[in-house]
């Protein structure tokens, strides 16, 4: 039998992993993932991360034609050479992010070089894994995920107020504000032992949205669209950080309300 319940948000799922909660707060949270098949497959994604990058690709790479895969992939832009595990453990989020990343890094660098797309690549983005750690994430986000109302301004503050802190940015409520888009959290996560600013919105026409910023050295860049796991995609840099939006509206809209955000962050 099933109670009604309030779906615990990725902040709450994640201090329960950590043992942040208390004593009644963590029994509440695990009475909800035995009842809800959902919340206790977020669970389990969240908790799934302290795979090694060096034990992760192991048997794959043991067993992979490496001569022919070289040649293969001499052809295209040189990848982050990756590894990659078949059953992860239950273990942190953390190191789970980047197992996540080297096996989409492989995979995309292994694809083109099977199919042998016709085509030329484009010199390689150095913030590209990163960007499709986040959409791995954000796909699995679904507008229950967000639902609840929007916070009040101070309670946005102060989540922004942490992001700011770890990232050296300087964000308001109304400067991440987005048109027509409901403000639902800021958080922060952690990519390559880097923090990683992540802003979720609920679009009321297309479903989940998020900006999302990352510290980046790599020098300024002009915004560049790109399409991941279905969602379309807005990424551009400053001198110091790396931003990108990521939702399922479409490709103008994505772009018209990434250009607000762009003078405004």
């Amino acid at each position: 039998m099933t109670t009604k319940h309030t779906i615990p948000s990725d902040e709450d799922l994640t201090a329960f992993i950590d043992g942040e909660l208390t004593a009644e707060e963590a029994a509440r949270i695990e009475a909800i993932v035995n009842e809800d098949k959902s919340v206790a497959e977020r669970l389990e994604f969240l908790a799934r991360a302290n795979l090694p990058f060096e034990q992760a690709f192991a048997p794959l790479l043991a067993e992979a034609p490496r001569q022919k895969l070289e040649t293969m992939l001499a052809a295209i832009p040189a990848q982050q050479s990756a590894k990659s595990n078949s059953s992860p453990a239950f273990a942190t989020r953390r190191r789970f992010l980047g197992a996540l990343a080297a096996s989409l890094v492989a995979g995309i660098a292994i694809d083109r070089a099977v199919i042998g797309i016709g085509r030329s690549f484009a010199p390689k983005d150095e913030n590209s894994e990163w960007r499709a750690v986040v959409a791995e994430y954000i796909s699995l986000f679904t507008p229950e995920t967000l639902a609840g109302p929007t916070p009040p301004k101070d309670v946005q503050t102060a989540q922004l107020a942490r992001l700011d802190e770890k990232l050296g940015l300087s964000l308001s409520p109304e400067a991440i504000s987005l048109p027509g888009v409901d403000f639902k959290r800021a958080q922060l996560l952690q990519y390559d032992g880097k923090p990683l600013a992540q802003i979720t919105y609920l679009d009321p026409e297309s479903g989940p949205m998020a900006l999302c910023i990352v510290m980046s050295s790599k020098g300024r860049k002009a915004p560049d669209l790109e399409s991941r796991k279905g969602m379309n995609v807005v990424y551009w840099s400053s001198e110091t950080h790396a931003f990108m939006l990521i939702g399922h509206a479409a490709v103008d809209r994505m772009t018209a309300i990434a250009d607000g955000v762009r003078v405004s962050v």
